[in-house]
């Protein structure tokens, strides 16, 4: 019972305030009388997701997919090329302006060219660019994560001859897991996001991102929001997985 009484006293807050914002979003609406251009109610927004649930769940899985396959690819690729960095200077050298110059570039603006690169009907356009949203965070968090361990833990297994391998085992990878985890979150929803805005650009009408631009093109705003709303679903999916990963991982480390 304690443990049923301390979810819910974490799960009721912010349930209550998502009603409370739901109902002031309505209310607004209907007393303002603002068009459906501008803000469409929740409860339009609530007939749309019904009655559109089949298409919608279908374009999420799209998106998602594109969005996973992206996380997958551009962390595995970050969390090499943080080994390599974090061990080599001159590979942490290179690396450093190449990821500098990847940070700051509009990597959904590339869709364009992604798309006349592998054919408007292809569906790897939108992986890259998800890959690329993932690959800083990653990058960024791992290769810190791995430069945190103290000199006196590395003087204290040289000490005690330990391999090169056994001290990553031991000291190195294990401080760094939490900070890979967090480029991981952060990776997970950027994924997410670049895949829906890629989608904008073109490429094959399959995504959640292109069924909001075709709902918005025909003034079906409620329907684009209802879309907007799949979008949420796949984001917070995919933030969810990452953080149980964690969790399992961190409760595997200290049992």
């Amino acid at each position: 019972m304690t443990r049923v009484a301390a979810s819910l006293r974490q799960v009721l807050p912010p349930l209550v305030l998502l009603v409370g914002l739901v109902a002031a979003w309505q209310g607004a609406v209907v007393l303002a009388q603002i068009p459906p251009f501008v803000l469409p109610g929740p409860a339009a927004i609530a007939e749309e997701l019904v009655a559109f649930r089949g298409p919608i769940g279908s374009a999420a899985v799209v998106t998602g997919r594109n969005a996973a396959v992206g996380l997958l690819a551009g962390g595995v690729l970050a969390m090499l090329v943080a080994l390599l960095a974090a061990a080599l200077r001159l590979v942490d050298a290179l690396a450093a302006p190449l990821v500098t110059a990847l940070s700051v570039v509009p990597v959904v603006a590339l869709a364009p060219v992604l798309y006349s690169m592998h054919g408007a009907g292809s569906e790897h356009a939108r992986v890259v660019v998800a890959a690329l949203a993932a690959f800083v965070p990653v990058y960024v968090h791992t290769l810190r994560g791995l430069r945190q361990v103290l000199p006196v833990h590395r003087d204290l297994l040289r000490a005690l001859a330990a391999t090169p391998r056994q001290a990553a085992r031991v000291v190195t990878i294990p401080t760094a897991v939490p900070f890979l985890f967090t480029g991981l979150r952060l990776a997970s929803s950027l994924a997410v996001i670049s895949a829906v805005v890629a989608e904008y650009f073109g490429g094959p009408r399959s995504g959640i991102g292109s069924f909001i631009t075709t709902a918005a093109a025909g003034s079906d705003y409620a329907q684009a929001w209802a879309y907007v709303l799949g979008a949420i679903a796949v984001g917070l999916l995919f933030f969810t997985a990452t953080s149980l990963a964690e969790r399992a991982v961190t409760r595997r480390r200290t049992a």
